[in-house]
């Protein structure tokens, strides 16, 4: 048992601000570090609206981080700080690697507490990402890379051997939202934070009025007042085809998405949510791809689809989408929908009826 491991923390300190699929994919680290060191405390500081994350898991702290208004700046940051100190943290885990979680990893450094800080290898990516033609490798994954941490730390964890959270019971102001599960649950999320990481939305409806031929019940997500009047247009083509988006809590969104019979996202936080509970999930990839270390946790390589490699040779271009480059924007359009339909079948097809 990883618990006799010797001098391992007692109270390990957690940091991970955003964005959302970032601090998804913490959650099979912090499942690995309850199952496996269960006399281990754990607290988990990150933004308040993400605390849906981790209230499954036994015997975990959450501290909701203000850090947009009154633990901003340096003394902001300190004030954090010093509410943090007084917990008895005896190692901090910075999975973040930003100047915010810098200077909280100085102050406790500066008190003789062990601090290991996320590698983020931003030398390798700078070489996956470089426009030239190029000799596609995988990275390391973010998960993995969140496990080094922890065996720093004289935490280590067997990511293989984690329990992924049940399928969880869904209210009634959801069920009234879904209705009976009398057919495969498809879930959507066509967003992203960068455009050239969306796939078209024409093309998505086409995906959509495929897969609504067939004998499913089709959910979008997504969040914003933008979207969701996006998403409010694309579901009014059927009874079957039903806007999530601005109508659940987020824990809500996560106890529907748990029901899911799979998920296709972007590369983007809804693939990583849905991988916690095991559902099934396709990503599309634009102007990012899946060696970049951000596939969804335990999802084969398989379920990524990407762009026709061969007509555009600098793929990736960028980490996480921010970076455009002349011509790429399109990229997506070559993913036709007919195969984007063709793999969720599939998928379907072979995968549990019931997790």
């Amino acid at each position: 048992m990883l618990e006799n491991e010797l001098k391992h923390p007692k109270h390990l300190l957690i940091m991970r601000l955003s964005a959302i699929g970032d601090v998804a994919m913490t959650v099979p680290v912090v499942l690995a570090l309850r199952q496996q060191y269960p006399k281990l405390k754990i607290t988990i500081v990150s933004r308040p609206l993400f605390k849906s994350f981790f209230t499954s898991i036994p015997n975990i702290h959450f501290y909701a981080a203000d850090v947009e208004d009154s633990q901003t700046g340096l003394q902001g940051l300190y004030k954090l700080y010093k509410d943090l100190s007084i917990l008895g943290i005896d190692a901090f885990a910075d999975l973040h690697n930003v100047l915010r979680s810098k200077v909280i990893a100085t102050f406790f450094k500066l008190n003789k507490v062990p601090v290991v800080s996320l590698n983020k290898d931003r030398k390798e990516r700078k070489k996956l990402t470089a426009l030239e033609p190029k000799v596609l490798s995988p990275m390391k994954s973010m998960i993995d890379r969140h496990a080094e941490v922890c065996k720093k730390l004289h935490l280590p964890i067997a990511l293989s051997e984690v329990e992924l959270f049940d399928k969880q019971t869904m209210s009634i102001d959801i069920q009234r939202l879904t209705g009976e599960k009398n057919s495969k649950w498809i879930g959507i999320a066509p967003f992203a934070t960068y455009e050239t990481k969306m796939y078209p939305l024409n093309l998505m409806k086409e995906v959509i009025q495929l897969l609504l031929q067939e004998e499913v019940k089709v959910f979008l997500f997504g969040g914003g007042k933008k979207e969701v009047e996006q998403l409010k247009s694309m579901a009014s083509v059927s009874n079957n085809c039903i806007n999530i988006a601005g109508t659940l809590t987020f824990q809500q969104e996560l106890d529907l998405i748990s029901n899911l019979d799979l998920m296709l996202s972007m590369d983007s936080g809804n693939g990583h949510m849905a991988a916690i509970y095991g559902v099934p999930v396709i990503t599309m990839w634009g102007n990012t791809h899946p060696f970049t270390g951000f596939v969804p946790f335990r999802q084969p390589i398989e379920n990524s689809l990407l762009p026709d490699i061969e007509k555009y040779p600098f793929l990736p271009t960028s980490v996480y989408g921010n970076k455009i480059v002349p011509g790429y924007l399109d990229c997506m359009k070559t993913i036709h929908p007919e195969v984007v339909v063709k793999k969720i079948k599939h998928l379907l097809s072979h995968s549990k009826t019931e997790k």
